[in-house]
């Protein structure tokens, strides 16, 4: 294997590290402050940013194909998307393109899982500003764009929360 192919296979592999294993986080993303920006190009190819959501509450999440997690999780953001959509829930999966991850293999996750929500990748930047690690890291920002909650893995708890703080931020 020569030197440059190496250095990205051990690059890959220390990013899925940090972003499945638990670790001390540096001062991202907190409860309560101005969600960091997001500029993307979803998967079919739609510039996105933070500012396109303002007025709507959005639910972020970072996940990968791979992830057990995120395979739990994905169904029940489809389900909110279908219940909360038409009352103004966005949604807006983020993917940070390790561990195999590539357009092809995202767009046909996309049609497996039946996503009914815009996805995009993301780089190291907004892993890094949003505090993400592990995966699935959900975070719902409200309708100025403030981050109300973040929620790391996925369970029928985080569930139910979500969906009770969604009901809120959706009401007011």
């Amino acid at each position: 294997m020569d030197f440059l192919r190496m250095k990205k296979v051990l690059s890959v592999m220390l990013l899925v590290t940090a972003l499945v294993l638990p670790t001390v986080t540096h001062a991202a993303a907190q409860k309560g402050s101005p969600a960091p920006a997001i500029r993307v190009v979803t998967t079919s190819g739609q510039n996105v940013s933070l500012a396109n959501y303002r007025g709507y509450v959005l639910v972020v999440e970072f996940f990968a194909t791979w992830c057990k997690g995120c395979h739990e999780s994905v169904p029940q953001l489809i389900r909110l998307n279908t219940t909360y959509g038409k009352q103004g829930l966005q949604i807006l999966g983020l993917n940070p393109g390790v561990g195999g991850d590539n357009l092809e293999r995202v767009r046909k996750y996309i049609r497996q899982e039946q996503i009914n929500y815009p996805v995009a990748f993301v780089d190291d930047d907004i892993l890094i500003d949003y505090g993400v690690q592990p995966i699935p890291a959900i975070y719902i920002i409200d309708k100025k764009g403030v981050l109300v909650e973040k929620y790391v893995g996925f369970n029928p708890d985080i569930e139910q929360s979500m969906e009770k703080t969604i009901k809120t931020l959706l009401a007011q």
